[in-house]
Parts: C-alpha cells; structure tokens; sequence
C-alpha cells in the first residue's frame, strides 16, 4: 500500500491498460486459431492422412517389390539348374512364369531361353516365333532384342530372301557393335547370293581383321575374303598387318 501511495497517480492506469491490452491480444489469437482450426483443420487432417497413407503404400509396394524380385530370381535359379540337367522339359516349365514378369530382365532372358531350348529340341517353328516375340517388344532391354533378331535369322536363314537378311542385320553388321561377327557373317552371305561380291568381299575382310569378332568367324571370314578376291591380311590404314586368327600358332608348326 505504501509503494502504491509512492507511485505516481498516472503510472497505475497505465499499468491497468497494459493489462487489458494483453488481454485483448490473446483473446483475438485465441479467436483467430479457432477461426484458422473451423476453416482449414478438415484440409490440414486430410492431408495429414493422405501423407501418411501414400507413405504406407510406398513401403508396401517396395517390400512386395523386393519379394516380387525374390521369387522371380528363385524361378530363374530353377530353370538354369534345369537346363544343366538336360531338363529341357522342366527347364521350359520353370521358365513360363517368368514370360509373363514385371521386371523386364527376367521376362526377356525368360523368352530367349525358351526360344533356345525349343531350337535344341529341334522345333525351329516355335523357337522362331519366341524370337520374334522378343524382337517385337520394344519395352524389353535392347541388348536381348538384338540377340533375339540375330538368332531369328540365323534360324530362318534358309527360307529369307537375302534382302530381308540384310535389311533385318545391317544396323547390327557395322564395327563395334557387339553382334558385328554374326550379324556381319549373314550380312556377308546374303549379299554372295544376290551377286554383290563387291559388298560381299569388303564385308568378310572387314570380319577377319577384327579382333572382337570370334576367332571361328574371323576365321571363315578370311578364307571367304579369299575367295572373292580380297587380301584381308593387307596393310590397314596404320601402315600395320593384321594378324590373322591361328597366325601364331601357325608360326609355331613352321619353327617345329
């Protein structure tokens, strides 16, 4: 009572109004809250749910994934043990399942071994049209359709017309290109039986001078190269020979 006696007259209804001041302060948040709450809390839950049942179905979706790719994995193990066997009958059972996989790896290597296990079951008519089931879907891996195309027509070779081999392999019979030995091969022969020796020749020397091309068709190649006219053991564009496949071993037999 004393200290309030001491305080200046005009010091306490200053004091007074800071007080209701504040006052009125939290009562507008408070309000402005219960306003915000009325207006956005539906959204703000909704969210909230959606949020975390997108983040549920995520962790759902890898763990069935991984166990997808699991199972799939098993079945492919199967089938390889199979075909080590000399199961084909069981092998090709495995594999079926796996034709129709989700992960394009599996599903491509699927259909390219059933296509392989018919040809070695001597039924070229089913294995040709595994290939070409391969060749036609463009969501598979390249590198599988490549090597499906190449075994397409190396299976049919017989009954195309050359110009339908060259169409089908020319983008795959260039250096460089991993199915450059077979798909150049074929490219080659086809060309010998439509009487263009000229594309011919050039081709075969280009396939013996190569050193990522098989030795066998290297090998073939240097003789075809022969054949029609081409030294393919001439000096290249670096003033260097190319060595011929078995070249040393043919040194060896002349020193012995």
């Amino acid at each position: 009572m004393a200290k309030d006696k001491d305080q200046a007259p005009e010091e306490q209804p200053d004091r007074q109004e800071q007080v209701f001041l504040r006052e009125v302060d939290e009562a507008v948040r408070e309000d402005q809250l219960k306003n915000f709450a009325a207006r956005y809390g539906l959204w703000i839950v909704a969210a909230l749910v959606i949020g975390l049942g997108s983040l549920a179905g995520w962790i759902f979706w890898q763990n069935s994934q991984n166990e997808d790719s699991g199972l799939r994995s098993e079945e492919y193990v199967a089938a390889i043990d199979s075909v080590r066997q000399n199961n084909l009958d069981g092998a090709a059972t495995a594999l079926e399942p796996l034709t129709e996989a989700k992960q394009e790896g599996y599903r491509a290597a699927a259909i390219l071994m059933q296509a392989n296990i018919a040809l070695e079951k001597n039924d070229p008519k089913k294995a040709i049209a595994g290939y070409g089931k391969l060749v036609a879907d463009e969501s598979l891996p390249k590198p599988f359709r490549d090597l499906a195309l190449v075994r397409q027509t190396a299976a049919e070779f017989d009954t195309l017309k050359p110009q339908q081999v060259v169409d089908r392999l020319k983008p795959l019979a260039v250096p460089g290109n991993p199915w450059f030995g077979s798909a150049g091969e074929m490219v080659a022969l086809a060309y010998l039986n439509m009487n263009k020796s000229d594309l011919a020749g050039p081709l075969f020397a280009q396939l013996a001078k190569d050193e990522g091309v098989p030795a066998t068709i290297r090998s073939r190649a240097l003789q075809m190269a022969g054949v029609e006219g081409i030294d393919a053991v001439e000096m290249d564009g670096d003033d260097k020979k190319a060595t011929p496949p078995n070249a040393g071993a043919a040194k060896g037999e002349a020193k012995e």
